[in-house]
Order: C-alpha cells, then structure tokens, then sequence
C-alpha cells in the first residue's frame, strides 16, 4: 500500500530583471569546485556524475521496447553509463528486439520529484539527422498532461534548442514554446539548460542567458526529471545515410535549487510498498 502526503505551498516571489548578453560554452565542470548557487537559490538536490557508477538512489534507469511518436529506439540500460565524469547515453543503430537501434534514457520518478525551483542540466548533445536528445520533466502523478521540456534538440538543426509547456485546458491540449538558434553547434561543447518554474511563471534560460518565458498553463504539482535521446519519430524524422553512428549524450550535471519551496523525496513523503 502506498500512503501519498500532499502538501499545498502557498509561495511569494519577487522576480528579479534579467539582463540579456551572448551567451557563451558551458566547459565541462571541474568537480572538486564548490556548486555555485545563482542568486536567490538555494541547492536542494544534484548529481555530478563523478562517482564509479550510476546512483540509483537517485535514477531509474529504462529498460523499455515500445515508445511513442513513432520513435524507433529500443532503451537498454547497457546505453547507459558514467564516462570521464559524465552520464553518457550511447544511442547505436543495431538490431534489438523489434527495433534497428538502441538509446538510453533515465528518471527520477518515486526517487526525487519538486514542485516549483531551478532545475540546471550541463550536456553536450548528440547529433545528426533522427537524433532527438531532450531534458524534460513529468508529473510525479503520472497524469499528461502537463509536460515541461527544459530542452529538446533536433540533431539535424545543431544550432537550434527548443523550450515547452504542455497543460490541459477544458479538456483540450495546449502548448507554449519557444525556440532559439544561437552562434553554437550544441553537439560541439558543453551546455547549460535551466528552467525556473515559480507559481506564476516558467523560464528557460541557455548558458545563463535567458531565452524564452511564459505565463501560461503554470503546473502546480511536483514533477520528476526525465533525461533520454529518442531515435526518430514524427517530429525529427528517421536517420538516414547522413547519420554517424554512435552517438553520444553526455551530461556532466543535473543540479535543482529552491526559492521558498519544500523539494519532495520518498523518505520524506514515508512513502511505502
């Protein structure tokens, strides 16, 4: 039986200006420094992937045949791995099960799930036509929507990220995204992907600069993290001769920030099987 504990956070939030510059290549951090904490954020939650293996305290890693918008990746966990201090995941053209290619993908779902904060992903991307890398986040209730893609990428388009809110409205889904194209091939370097979610508003921000925001269809319920790259599918379009294989998803961090909220975890929650 599992026992669920909701909390309702009445929140406040002064926003503060945002100053647009160029942005600039997230290195690939050096994990001995002190995490820095942007301005009026406090670090709840992260992972720097500096260890021997995958903390599965804190991620799930995906073992699944059948996904959606007729994508064409078989997950398997043997994608998955920590190399020179980064998560990687490995997709292959190959044959696995019903699918000719594999990819990786993991969460955090029943381990860390927070509603409201900044969430921060540092990655280099994979690239080339069919290839579909995407940073997203899901409702711990397991109801869609909502849905907030921090980052999705088409590996064709090296220099375009995508920003989006999914909601539900009168029974109908609704969307609000963004894009931007900046000077950098995303598959080239490093990265940062951030998204403050408060109760009135989303932002999304590119190597600290930001470069989207919306105030519509606001989600109030703690959402999980999802990191994966999908093969193929409606939007990206299946590989072609073009495409070089492998491919490479690296993430050098996955940090989460509060302002004013309470981050929720299973031992928290007393949550029990």
């Amino acid at each position: 039986m599992i026992r669920r504990i909701r909390t309702i956070i009445w929140v406040i939030v002064i926003t503060a200006l945002f100053t647009c510059t160029e942005e600039e290549p997230t290195s690939h951090s050096d994990d001995s420094d002190a995490i820095p904490e942007p301005s009026g954020w406090e670090l709840i939650w992260h992972d720097e992937f500096d260890g021997d293996e995958i903390d599965f305290l804190k991620w799930t890693v995906v073992e699944r045949e059948n996904s959606f918008n007729n994508e064409l990746q078989y997950y398997v966990s043997e994608d998955v791995y920590l190399k020179d201090e980064c998560l990687r995941l490995r997709s292959l053209k190959r044959v696995y099960g019903s699918k000719y290619y594999t990819s990786g993908l993991v969460y955090t779902k029943h381990k860390f799930f927070c509603q409201y904060g900044r969430f921060e992903i540092n990655a280099k991307l994979p690239y080339g036509k069919g290839l579909w890398p995407a940073h997203w986040m899901l409702p711990e209730d397991e109801t869609w929507p909502p849905e907030i893609d921090i980052m999705e990428y088409l590996g064709h388009q090296r220099n375009t990220i995508y920003m989006t809110n999914h909601w539900l409205e009168n029974g109908e889904h609704k969307g609000s995204g963004g894009s931007y194209t900046g000077p950098y091939d995303y598959s080239a370097d490093f990265h940062s992907f951030a998204l403050e979610w408060e109760a009135d508003s989303l932002r999304w921000y590119i190597d600290g600069v930001l470069r989207h925001a919306s105030t519509e269809g606001i989600p109030h319920k703690p959402f999980f993290i999802i990191l994966n790259t999908a093969v193929g599918g409606e939007w990206p379009g299946d590989p072609d001769e073009t495409t070089s294989w492998p491919q490479y998803h690296d993430i050098d961090y996955v940090r989460v920030y509060k302002r004013g909220i309470t981050a929720l975890t299973e031992s928290q929650l007393g949550h029990h099987l």
